[in-house]
């Protein structure tokens, strides 16, 4: 067993003089092996600083230039959009509340007058929150006019983790399906609405129009399940209310 030796200590006989000399030898080496290591380091580092600083340069660069393009340019564009979209904002919130609806969607969707409409919106400023939430107005404009395609082109380019208009947007999709004779995909996307959020205004509702879509594809056990879910979670939903009638229905079938 190795015995700690006092700094100045001497040895008392041939042995202890034999140990100490191993000892400080191999110290010795131990220290030569890390001024080795560090005198490599310090030579790489000095054939390659000029590719070092060069990747630090790069690196400061992109985040500078992220950094600026975020404050100087992605936010004014975004200004600069949500104003370009207020003209068609009022067209659209016209058609939902008024008379003439195509007439105004379509303004809301092409503008007017020089102004832009939300097809305008989405191609100019593409990258933007303001181009994002003309695709979930496009989507639901085309979607009023009957025009199942483009409606669900334009809500599936619509992203958002908003708990109301990601699952109106889910919907609207699933509801063009339903008109274009594909329940199958309509069924997948109201299950993917009522999933999104849970909440008392778009879940009940999805829930309700999931079960009826798979009632008509022979689904009962399914639409069972979320007529049920509407029933236990959701009773005081406009859904809620009337909901015993659909389950009883079912149930009646058996």
């Amino acid at each position: 067993m190795a015995t700690y030796k006092k700094r100045g200590y001497k040895p008392q006989n041939k042995k202890e003089e034999q140990e100490l000399e191993e000892t400080q030898s191999t110290t010795a080496e131990v220290f030569g092996s890390l001024d080795a290591g560090a005198s490599r380091t310090e030579a790489w580092v000095a054939r390659n600083q000029k590719y070092i600083f060069g990747g630090i340069g790069i690196v400061a660069v992109v985040v500078l230039g992220f950094l600026g393009y975020q404050e100087f340019i992605k936010k004014p564009k975004n200004i600069e959009a949500s104003n370009e979209s207020f003209f068609a904002q009022q067209y659209f919130n016209e058609a939902v509340n008024g008379t003439n609806k195509d007439s105004l969607y379509t303004l809301a969707l092409k503008g007017a007058e020089g102004k832009y409409g939300f097809l305008d919106i989405i191609d100019k400023y593409k990258g933007t929150d303001a181009a994002n939430l003309a695709n979930y107005s496009a989507g639901m404009a085309y979607l009023n006019m009957n025009k199942y395609q483009e409606a669900i082109t334009y809500l599936q380019d619509f992203s958002t983790k908003d708990a109301i208009l990601g699952p109106l947007a889910k919907g609207g999709i699933a509801d063009a399906f339903v008109q274009l004779d594909q329940p199958e995909d309509a069924l997948g996307y109201y299950e993917d609405a009522f999933a999104a959020s849970k909440n008392e205004f778009t879940t009940p509702r999805f829930l309700f129009k999931a079960g009826i879509t798979a009632q008509e594809l022979g689904k009962n056990d399914k639409a069972l399940k979320y007529f049920n879910r509407v029933k236990d979670e959701y009773p005081n939903s406009e859904e809620g209310r009337t909901i015993d009638i659909y389950i009883g229905k079912l149930e009646s079938s058996k």
